[in-house]
Parts: C-alpha cells; structure tokens; sequence
C-alpha cells in the first residue's frame, strides 16, 4: 500500500478495508482530469475504490467464509459518503457472493460501510437523520443534493439503527387518545388513535378510527405476559376505548384513569355555555358586560393577575349563578390533585352535590358526566398516572405536522415521533453517540 493509499485509508476509517484507487468525475460520471495549474472544480464527485484486505462474513449467519466459497462476483456499485472538503463522495466496489459452510446460503458477502439494500453509507444516513430531527425533509434534500425520497429512506435507516441499541422494557401503565387527521385528508377515517407508554411518554402503536374495534387491534399484538404487567390505563373521557377494555378478559380488571385535562376540558364547556346564557341571551346590555370574557373564565385564580381578578369580581356581581359555577369548577380542579383516593372521593362527591340542581342545566350536564365517569377519576388518586405526557405528545405530533407540512405515512410519523420524544441528540454526547451507530467496527477477522 503506498503512501497516497494509505492516508486515504485512514481518512475512510474503514477497518478490514483499503482505498485502492481515487479519482475524480464530473457530475454526470465522465472521468475529470485536473491539470497541474488547476484547482479542482467545486462540483467535481471524488470516487473513492474499496478493496477488502480480511476474510469475508456472510451477509446471513455473519460466519467467516475463505475465498475458495466465492459463488459469483457483482457488479460494481456505489454508495454515497460523507463530503470530503465540500466535495460529494462516492464509494465504489463489486460485491462477492459466498455459499457459506454453516448456513448454507448464497449470500451477499457484509459491507462495513452500508447496510444490504442501501445506496448510502451508515454514516452519511446518521448524519441526514441528526439534520433531519429540526430541518424539514425538503430543506436537508436541498442542503445535501439529494432527492426528498433519497433523505426519507436514509432517516428511517438510522432510525432503526438507533432502536436497535434501545433496551425493551415492559409497559406499566398506558395512554390512550384519539388525534384528528384534520380536512385535508383522503383517509376514510378522520380520527387516529395514539397508544402511548406514561413512563416515558413515547408512542407506542398507532390505528385508524377511535372505535372499539381500533383500540382491540393493539390489543391483539400484545402477549399474555405483556398485558398481565399492565396495572393502568389513562384514557380520555371516550366511551368506546372504556368499552375495548373492559371487553379483553386479561385487561377488565386493570385500573382505567382518566386524564385530568379532558375532565377539566368538560368544566370547561360547561361554565362557557353558562357565561353565554347568563350575557349573550340577555340582550345588548348584559352582552357588552360579558363580551371577551370567555378565556377570563376559563382561566384558573391562581394564574390572574390583578386586574383579572377585579373584571372576574365584577362580572360575578352581575350573577351569581356564574360565580358559583366559577367556584365550582375551581373546587374540581383542586380535587383532582388530591393525593389518594379518599380525599379525592370526598372531594369528588361535595362537587357532585353542589352541581345536581336541575335548574342549572349546564352545571346539570357536568353533573352527570362526572357521576357517569366517577370510578374512573378517582381512580387518579390511587395511581398518579404522569397523564401531562399524553398532551405533550400531541404538542409534539403537531409540531412534526407543522414542520413537514403534513405526512401522508402515519406509520412513519410514528417512529419519528418516539425519536422525536426521546431526543438521543439532546447534548454533545448524545450526537457523537448518536453519529457513531454509523460507524460499526467489525472484529479482526471480519470484513
């Protein structure tokens, strides 16, 4: 090996492996030959030739094969590398076919550079799939040259390395919530529905629809030993997802939560249709009072200023059916952090006595959703379900929506959005580590 060959060798970084040739091209594959007073052009392509120096794997079984099991040898082929000094670069070797001994296949002999099937290498996908987590894909398909399908494979390439080095650990308590696709979709269903792990807030399976039906086909996935370590469900206040549960035998006597939002969210409901019937249906006078006052009501005391507190005052002078209501939905969203299920049972049960009065029809309304969903939600008090992360998920699912635009493969929506979740690449450390799965030293004797 001289020496030119040598510290390209080592600037490749490809144990078992030798540059034996480099030259120059133009874009369109024509050899470039640069003259001695002439710089290289910023668009010419460096074509880097591969030479294996150790014994072969199998691409099937990954045994060691001698030389004489050789079956047949390829083409040529190239696979795109990191730039060199700005310059594209390309790996080129043919590929051997070996008949291995152990397994008895005629398989495609391992690359240390790319995986089976790809135009890329490892490491040139790492690095598309790190400026792809807060770049759309169009705009790291114009940064590097490539085409948008070309960036997509090369990210979900690396995804999937990177979950390979995850380490699987059982699902304790799981969310459930339904996701609108929004007007613009060509789908038969309008809603998705989201299976998510608490502990760590990562999606875990996604279907189309909301109904029973829906929820079931996850639960078909799962074994017998994966349900029995389920000890809690947080799930909306939807009855189907209720129903879906209560239906599987393993799963009827797992605890089902509610998540404290979406109860909220019902309070929330209630004391708007109240405030529009106290100042809207009144006439002119009573609707200048009540006029923009609708996000005032909603908001929690603690969080007012104080000239929130002095418009709240004022308009709970004009009617106090409203500042009961206002009270009452203040009371609910202290109880709902009470710290066990007694506090909460007794906290839950004086908000449902102060709300049964039948002349107050919106108030009637939240009455009876809560005593419809009343195990449910004090069964938040026994298990504390970290149900904040269901929210932050969908935060995180419109952002990816909002970044690329829209996707159309919700599957791939998916895995992006637990690695998303995630964020391997949050520190230094975490993008060395994460741009070093693209790099995967093979033993001594391994190509």
């Amino acid at each position: 090996m001289g020496q030119r060959s040598q510290i390209l060798t080592q600037i490749a970084g490809f144990r078992g492996w030798k540059v034996k040739h480099a030259r120059w091209e133009c874009p369109n594959g024509t050899p470039l030959v640069i003259l001695a007073r002439f710089g290289v052009p910023r668009d010419a392509v460096l074509v880097l030739t591969m030479e294996r120096r150790w014994s072969a794997r199998c691409g099937n079984c990954h045994a060691i094969v001698p030389q004489s099991r050789r079956h047949e040898c390829r083409k040529s082929r190239r696979w795109d590398d990191l730039p060199w000094a700005e310059h594209r670069t390309q790996l080129e070797y043919a590929p051997e076919r070996y008949k291995c001994a152990r397994c008895g296949v005629q398989a495609t002999e391992i690359l240390a550079w790319a995986e089976p099937k790809q135009r890329q290498t490892c490491r040139l996908q790492q690095q598309l799939a790190l400026d792809a987590f807060s770049m759309p894909l169009l705009h790291v398909a114009t940064k590097h040259g490539l085409s948008w399908h070309t960036i997509r494979r090369a990210e979900m390439g690396a995804i999937e390395r990177w979950e390979r080095t995850r380490e699987l650990h059982p699902v304790r308590m799981v969310g459930v919530d339904e996701k609108w696709l929004g007007r613009r979709h060509k789908l038969k269903e309008k809603f998705v529905t989201i299976v998510s792990d608490l502990e760590t807030g990562e999606p875990l399976w996604i279907g189309y629809g909301r109904s029973e039906a829906t929820l079931k086909e996850w639960f078909d996935t799962l074994t017998l030993e994966q349900k029995k370590v389920i000890v809690a469900f947080a799930v909306d206040m939807h009855r189907p997802f209720l129903n879906a549960i209560r239906a599987d035998p393993v799963l009827e006597r797992v605890a089902v939560v509610h998540d404290p939002f979406h109860v909220m969210k019902r309070a929330g409901e209630a004391i708007s249709e109240l405030r529009r019937e106290v100042f809207f249906r009144a006439g002119p006078e009573m609707r200048a009072l009540g006029r923009g006052t609708r996000w005032l009501v909603l908001r929690a005391w603690e969080k007012t200023s104080a000239d929130d507190r002095a418009r709240l005052r004022t308009l709970f002078a004009l009617n106090g059916r409203l500042a009961r209501a206002y009270q009452l939905v203040e009371e609910l969203r202290q109880t709902l952090k009470a710290p066990d299920r007694i506090s909460m049972t007794e906290g839950l049960w004086h908000v449902l006595y102060r709300t049964e009065k039948r002349s107050n029809v919106p108030m009637r309304k939240l009455h009876e959703s809560l005593r419809a969903h009343f195990d449910e939600i004090v069964a938040l008090g026994e298990h504390h379900p970290p149900t904040g992360r269901i929210e932050a998920l969908n935060n995180n699912w419109e952002t990816l929506l909002r970044r690329g635009r829209g996707h159309r493969d919700h599957h791939y929506l998916l895995r992006k959005l637990r690695f998303t979740i995630a964020n391997p690449v949050r520190t230094h450390d975490g993008v060395q580590r994460f741009l070093a799965l693209g790099i995967t030293p093979p033993t001594r004797e391994a190509a």
